[in-house]
């Protein structure tokens, strides 16, 4: 199910039948994100006349392609070589005409990769407001919502670069909701948020801002590019691969199986071990009592969670749901369960996630590993490695959140 999830969103399947009629002027690909050197490579395979343009991916995720340049950077935090391709970027989309075409690729982790810090700001401030913003407990649209009212390209400013330019954005979305504007921090998309909810959002999770970026926010300097605004006039935005499309091809397996799947939610949210706990103990209802469904059933759902970080483990959102949910449910027989990350990254590891199964616990205090301690340290990638139970696919050059499945068999 975890690898229909992740070929369900692969770029090649999703990317030909939006792309559009080639225009009188010039084509310029443009893009960030995990997934953006995949989309770029099926771009070039699939666009029938020239093209050229720059994307942007994380380290190790670059795939060949012959016209369209790809930039490695890093993520989740950035570094210059992602300053230097949102510079480049800017630039090589300033001065177009209305004939033109500017084709953005965008997917999660759009908004590490491409770091334009705002006028006063420097790469240093960027960098450890991504660390604060990650250790915070922020919602994804919470951290979006300040990255891009500190930014010189996120928030529509990209977009409105590129005017009087047609602007197709194509989208892998890896966020609650689908928001576009959550997308790698919407480059090419109006934003209605402002920069009092930037500053509201520092003041709830008692962020350190530098000086520069709170005079930037009070003062209103880092205001947006609204959704009503005519540079936008001729920018678009399709989402080509969603969350909800990974269930379904998760569901799709299931079914094949004989085995009933139920999609509980594609935008879960929340502290991860929150979320585990409540999913351990709807399994658990379902096996002791039948209810809401019967067993054999699987319960699939996806979203992102978040991490408020307390210890010093590995970290990582799936694995701490997972781990949470262990604990909740115990050594239950009847019930195993996967999560990981469809892009491949777990928090800043490079595994997926994790499977849980009847005896985990078991295993676990038979190595001396502590399951509690382990899930109060944010271990949850140390627990499960020790196990031998982690799951690492490498890069699977997509991204569409987290996935969660719990199956649960049938009584004897």
């Amino acid at each position: 199910m975890f690898d229909a999830a992740i070929a369900s969103a692969q770029p090649a399947l999703c990317i030909p039948a939006h792309l559009p009629a080639p225009p009188k002027g010039r084509v310029i690909v443009i893009g960030a994100g995990k997934a953006s050197a995949a989309m770029a490579q099926t771009v070039e395979a699939h666009w029938p006349g020239p093209l050229s343009g720059l994307v942007v991916t994380r380290y190790g995720y670059a795939v060949p392609c012959e016209r369209i340049e790809i930039v490695e950077a890093s993520h989740p935090v950035p570094d210059a070589a992602g300053l230097a391709a949102a510079q480049r970027m800017m630039a090589l989309v300033s001065g177009l005409h209305e004939d033109d075409l500017v084709l953005c690729l965008m997917s999660g982790g759009g908004s590490s990769l491409l770091p334009g810090p705002s006028e006063g700001l420097s790469l240093e401030d960027k960098q450890a407001l991504n660390r604060d913003l990650l250790k915070s407990g922020a919602t994804i649209s919470e951290m979006n919502c300040v990255r891009r009212h500190l930014s010189s390209i996120k928030g529509g400013r990209l977009a409105a670069a590129c005017h009087p330019a047609r602007v197709l954005t194509l989208m892998i979305s890896d966020v609650p909701g689908d928001d576009p504007v959550n997308v790698a921090s919407g480059p090419t998309v109006g934003d209605p948020t402002s920069c009092a909810d930037a500053l509201e959002i520092v003041r709830r999770y008692r962020i350190d801002l530098p000086k520069a970026a709170r005079d930037h926010l009070s003062s209103g300097r880092g205001e947006t590019v609204k959704p009503d605004d005519p540079r936008l006039a001729r920018a678009e935005v399709r989402m080509i691969a969603t969350p909800r499309m990974a269930l379904e091809a998760a569901a799709v397996v299931a079914r094949a199986a004989g085995i009933t799947p139920y999609i509980l939610g594609d935008a879960i949210e929340g502290e991860a071990s929150d979320v585990g706990r409540v999913l351990g103990a709807i399994a658990l209802q379902v096996a002791g009592r039948g209810e809401p469904v019967t067993a054999p059933c699987v319960l699939l759902s996806g979203g992102e969670t978040t991490v408020t970080v307390h210890g010093r483990g590995r970290g990582g959102r799936n694995v701490e749901c997972l781990l949470a949910m262990a604990l909740t449910m115990g050594d239950h027989p009847r019930i195993h369960a996967l999560a990981g990350d469809t892009d491949g990254v777990d928090g800043q590891e490079e595994i997926a996630g994790a499977v849980l199964a009847p005896d985990s616990l078991a295993r676990a205090w038979r190595l001396g590993v502590r399951p509690r301690d382990a899930l109060d340290d944010n271990d949850g990638h140390g627990f499960f490695g020790a196990l031998g139970d982690s799951v690492v696919t490498g890069p699977t050059l997509t991204n569409v959140n987290d996935f969660r499945a719990i199956l649960i068999e049938a009584e004897a």
